[in-house]
């Protein structure tokens, strides 16, 4: 990436987060209610056992209610956030069960005290910027797009968002991988056919 084009993700990443924080906070929770009804939708259709989500962070949509209720749903389904490494690498899933103990990490996010590994079958991405292709901008640290190199094809991604992030093309990088599923307020939809 040439440093004029790193400049201009890198605004365009920090205009698309103070957008997202300067919603009133009843709307993005009534946002976050409208998004919890679509995702257990599509919980339902794709049927995953293992679910990796992440804690929302920086007014990012608050999934956590529909993720207890797809717990509470069903026996045997199993939750997990992830833990950003040290250094620079792929991301580690471990357990999460309402009511569990947290730490906050280095970004100031909470984790699991307790760590139990799993290996998801669909990880819940969120996205600070997207497009319909499914590329995303993220925080820019790279630990999403080295955790989806990673990842087999069993293993299906879903963005979750605002629909104010959506944009016409996030300008994807060669590294960049697309996500299989965007979810917003509005519903969700595969990202191919």
């Amino acid at each position: 990436m040439t440093p004029a084009k790193h400049s201009a993700r890198k605004a365009l990443r920090q205009s698309l987060i103070a957008r997202r924080e300067a919603l009133p906070a009843a709307q993005r929770m009534a946002l976050s209610t409208q998004i919890c009804g679509h995702l257990l939708g599509l919980l339902a259709v794709l049927k995953p056992s293992r679910l990796g989500f992440c804690w929302p962070y920086r007014a990012e949509p608050d999934i956590l209610p529909a993720i207890e209720q797809w717990l509470a749903d069903a026996a045997g389904r199993e939750a997990a956030l992830p833990v950003v490494p040290d250094q620079a690498g792929v991301l580690a899933f471990h357990r999460w069960v309402p009511g569990a103990r947290m730490q906050y990490d280095r970004f100031g996010i909470p984790q699991p005290v307790e760590r139990f590994e799993l290996c998801p079958d669909l990880i819940l991405v969120p996205v600070n910027g997207f497009d319909a292709q499914g590329y995303r901008i993220g925080y820019g640290g790279g630990f999403f797009d080295r955790t989806l190199a990673s990842l087999g094809p069993q293993t299906h991604t879903v963005g979750v968002g605002f629909e104010l992030a959506r944009l016409d093309s996030v300008q994807p990088e060669v590294h960049d991988l697309p996500l299989d599923w965007i979810l917003t307020e509005a519903g969700y939809q595969p990202t191919r056919t």
